[in-house]
């Protein structure tokens, strides 16, 4: 899954869930949410293409071992902190990465779905080229290209396109409906002050 789909999918996830319990996603939750949902392939991808330690992006990042754990220990210290949405929010879009990755494995039929995230009991095996992180990513987008320009050709564009961004421009208008929550956290964030 691509990182716009990780994200689209864990907010789609957070704000129902939030409305299930009558409230709606606020700013800095959401950004906790957003990053959460990157979180996994920020750790795995560079242990693996930059650092050569693992031999495919999938291992400690996205490990149930290794997610299940930390996610109770967040929601634990949000909870000891008063912030609760705050762990909440880690927990549904970290985990809801690694449930969007199986999600996608079995739609793809791809033979390693859950080994993704079984690291340490499960080790999967080594890319079959030896790439750099840059070209790791070329390759990637490379691949990601030809599936929409060979769909384009056979027809089926338009589908192919809804698949990929359908969820994220979804995503964006209920993150709208939901006021764009996150948008003045992250000014304060970046901003100086005066």
């Amino acid at each position: 899954m691509w990182p716009w789909g990780h994200a689209a999918f864990g907010y789609l996830l957070y704000s129902f869930g939030s409305r299930l319990f009558g409230s709606r996603p606020s700013g800095y939750p959401t950004i906790v949410l957003l990053v959460a949902t990157q979180l996994p392939d920020l750790v795995d991808k560079p242990l693996s293409w930059v650092f050569e330690l693992f031999p495919q992006g999938y291992s400690v990042g996205h490990s149930v071992f290794v997610a299940v754990p930390l996610g109770i220990a967040v929601l634990a210290l949000a909870v000891w902190r008063h912030r609760i949405e705050y762990g909440i929010a880690f927990i549904v879009g970290y985990w809801s990465h690694l449930v969007g990755d199986i999600v996608l494995g079995l739609v793809g039929g791809n033979p390693y779905t859950f080994a993704r995230v079984l690291w340490p009991v499960v080790t999967l095996p080594p890319y079959s080229s030896d790439l750099s992180a840059l070209a790791r990513i070329h390759e990637y987008i490379s691949a990601f290209l030809y599936l929409l320009s060979t769909e384009g050709a056979t027809g089926p564009l338009m589908i192919a396109l809804m698949i990929y961004f359908g969820p994220f421009l979804f995503a964006i208008l209920v993150w709208l409906v939901d006021g764009a929550p996150g948008i003045t956290a992250f000014r304060r964030l970046f901003s100086s002050p005066d």
